[in-house]
């Protein structure tokens, strides 16, 4: 089995790193666009330009299914790079988990990047899965630039910064960018204080790679004997992960968890 992610950055690791966990032989794409991030602040027809080409990278490499590991590339590329490859690859997009969130009863945050936050395509899912559900949406400027490049100064910075505009009460905080996950654990640290319950943080990346996992064979995941093989592409480039990815657990476990 071959399975290929796409994103900007480094944010692919989360689901990259899940899909390791439910398929240990699986082999990996990983297909990243460095030349051209961050994805967040271009015009709709770039953006979509990028993404497809990151996307057709990872496609010469026949894998059997292919995920849109960013939420940004999701909302605006997702039917272009699927009407580019499926039915031949399918391909599995990234949508926040705020219909999981909502479900508990609220009330639940957002964080997410200035791009998302406010936008039409948020708003949809609110009003869709969280129409009776207190939601706050929290923009965290500069976290997924942070993260890209393993600032952790930069990274605990923001996150607090976040971690205040968060309301007590919360009980659900929705991870809306792939980055995100990989400091979830600086995310958790910060939002304990004594008048705000430490939330449930709602990432994606488990979701998404069950949900490949589902197209190509009918169940969520079934762990393999063997490991499989790792190929990562930076801009079309095949190369070698980032420095700053092994700063994360993620990282570090596709690493070592496949064959050169």
């Amino acid at each position: 089995m071959k399975i290929a992610l796409v994103d900007s950055g480094i944010g692919l690791l989360a689901a990259a790193a899940a899909v390791r966990r439910l398929r240990p032989d699986a082999d990996l794409i990983l297909s990243s666009d460095p030349d051209g991030m961050p994805w967040g602040p271009r015009r709709a027809a770039d953006l979509r330009r990028r993404v497809l080409t990151t996307a057709l990278a990872a496609a010469s490499y026949e894998p059997d299914a292919l995920v849109v590991a960013c939420n940004t590339a999701t909302v605006h590329a997702l039917p272009a790079v699927k009407a580019a490859l499926e039915p031949d690859i399918p391909v599995i997009g990234t949508v926040p988990a705020v219909k999981t969130a909502a479900a508990t009863g609220g009330p639940i945050a957002i964080w997410a990047t200035p791009a998302t936050t406010g936008s039409s395509y948020q708003a949809a899912l609110i009003r869709e899965h969280a129409p009776r559900v207190q939601v706050t949406e929290i923009a965290c400027p500069g976290l997924a630039d942070a993260v890209q490049h393993a600032d952790l100064s930069a990274i605990l910075a923001t996150v607090t910064d976040a971690s205040r505009r968060t309301p007590d009460g919360t009980t659900d905080v929705v991870l809306g960018c792939t980055h995100y996950e990989l400091v979830a654990g600086h995310i958790r640290t910060a939002l304990r204080r004594p008048s705000l319950i430490t939330p449930v943080l709602r990432g994606s990346a488990d979701a998404v790679a069950a949900q490949a996992l589902r197209r190509l064979t009918g169940r969520p995941g079934a762990t393999k004997a063997g490991r499989g093989r790792l190929t990562v592409l930076l801009s079309g480039r095949e190369s070698q992960l980032p420095a700053a990815a092994l700063a994360y657990r993620a990282g570090q476990h596709v690493t070592a968890s496949f064959a050169a």
